[in-house]
């Protein structure tokens, strides 16, 4: 078989092409990571040169977990079939992860009143890399809070294995973006500081009291299983009580959904709220 001069130049073209191609691709995908740790790196800074956010992600839990969860832990514990304590700790935990991530994306509007985003907007990044970068950089002081509520847990007797704890903190990035694509549908169209505080406490306050951070909800009904049900949080939580309560008695009294399901569920919420909020952001923005 013979191959003439046009067909090895036809091909030779072709493989240049291809190879162009996937260099376009592997440019463009490191510029979108690099502006999501641009974006990440940037909040953090402004989050260790704000004192008032390190103090106030430390407080939080002495107030959640420490007044709250012990005085529910006081009063709710008698009667109930499994350790009240660690149930309330990894609750809080994952509320604290919540809390914060969302009250730190109300930067955005603070970005908003300043112009820096608009100067953000223009770079030849997609839209997604800037609200993912927003998110995992509001996550700085959540991870605080998480430490913090541990420390407290700590001075309550409730402990946690080195292991679980491990687990907990390589599950808290996908926790905290499950956070904020939620609160991605909020801040995406709001632009007024009061409003945004105001809205951080009304998405991670029902969440807190419907996903089953403090109050068990396996016999919930009506529209208050409707409504956990569309909560990230509740699957969140789930999943991180199925690794911590994973080969002990108490796992069927507590788990609610197959670890398989529940991650299906926080994916799945997620894509939609990123979708959905960076969406309605970046129209926003553009029509501003």
């Amino acid at each position: 078989m013979t191959i003439n001069s046009e067909q090895l130049t036809i091909n030779s073209y072709g493989g240049l092409d291809d190879g162009r191609a996937v260099a376009r691709r592997k440019s463009r995908f490191l510029r979108e990571i690099n502006a999501v740790i641009s974006v990440l790196a940037r909040d953090i800074m402004v989050g260790l040169k704000s004192p008032g956010l390190i103090i106030s992600s430390l407080a939080m839990p002495i107030l959640m977990m420490g007044l709250l969860g012990g005085s529910l832990s006081q009063n709710m514990s008698a009667g109930i079939a499994f350790d009240y304590g660690k149930f309330i700790l990894v609750g809080q935990l994952i509320n604290m992860l919540f809390m914060t991530t969302v009250m730190g994306l109300t930067s955005l509007v603070d970005d908003h009143e300043t112009d820096f985003m608009q100067e953000m907007m223009v770079a030849p990044v997609s839209r997604y890399a800037i609200v993912v970068g927003k998110i995992f950089g509001s996550s700085f002081g959540a991870v605080i809070s998480m430490i913090g509520t541990l420390i407290v847990g700590l001075f309550m007797g409730y402990t946690l294995s080195v292991t679980q704890w491990l687990l907990i903190f390589a599950l808290s990035p996908l926790i905290c973006l499950s956070a904020g694509a939620m609160a991605m549908l909020i801040f995406g169209v709001i632009k007024n500081n009061k409003i945004s505080n105001m809205a951080a406490m009304l998405i991670t306050m029902p969440q807190m009291f419907l996903s089953g951070a403090i109050i068990p909800i396996n016999n919930s009904s009506g529209i208050l299983l409707v409504l956990n049900r569309i909560m990230p949080m509740t699957y969140c939580l789930d999943l991180v009580r199925s690794v911590v309560y994973r080969g002990t008695a108490e796992y069927d009294a507590i788990v609610l959904f197959n670890p398989a399901v529940t991650c299906a569920a926080i994916v799945g919420l997620t894509v939609v709220f990123l979708s959905v909020g960076t969406w309605l952001f970046a129209r926003s923005e553009k029509n501003r």
